[in-house]
């Protein structure tokens, strides 16, 4: 799946969450959604979770 696509299913699923639950259900949506793009940048190898939790010790 290319990323506009990924982004287009995004935009959808915000909308349907405006639709449903307004403004609260949008902000739900995309704290969720925030929060399983972390996860997945974690899982593919893209972003260090760790490292940003630790912060910069020296």
């Amino acid at each position: 799946m290319t990323r506009s696509a990924l982004g287009l299913l995004a935009g959808l699923l915000m909308a349907i969450a405006i639709a449903v639950d307004g403004f609260t259900g949008f902000l739900l949506a995309l704290v969720l959604g925030v929060i399983g793009f972390l996860v997945g940048a974690q899982v593919d190898g893209d972003l260090d979770l760790g490292a940003l939790i630790r912060g910069k010790r020296e």
